[in-house]
């Protein structure tokens, strides 16, 4: 059975952390996938849910959350993640 809901801020977050990842400010920071789901999953506990059930609803919402404004204020919490699980990694050969 195909899920009938999603969570447009776990997309969005995922893309950004993605971006953030990549990006020369973060080169020093391990890229691997367990690092990459913390920050993802910590980032989203200090961000509200918007959960949709249609690609209208999809859409709409995410227009809603990219702007400008939006985008400044989640980065900082994904930031704010990528030091935390920088400074505390949760696998094999962490510090």
């Amino acid at each position: 059975m195909a899920k009938r809901y999603s969570n447009v801020m776990e997309e969005l977050v995922e893309t950004l952390v993605t971006v953030q990842m990549l990006g020369s400010d973060f080169q020093v920071f391990c890229k691997c996938e367990k690092c990459r789901t913390d920050i993802i999953a910590l980032s989203l506990n200090s961000l509200p849910s918007h959960y949709v059930t249609t690609e209208e609803g999809r859409q709409s919402v995410f227009e809603r959350l990219n702007t400008k404004e939006n985008l400044k204020w989640i980065n900082k919490r994904i930031i704010s993640s990528i030091y935390l699980v920088g400074k505390y990694p949760n696998h094999e050969g962490s510090k």
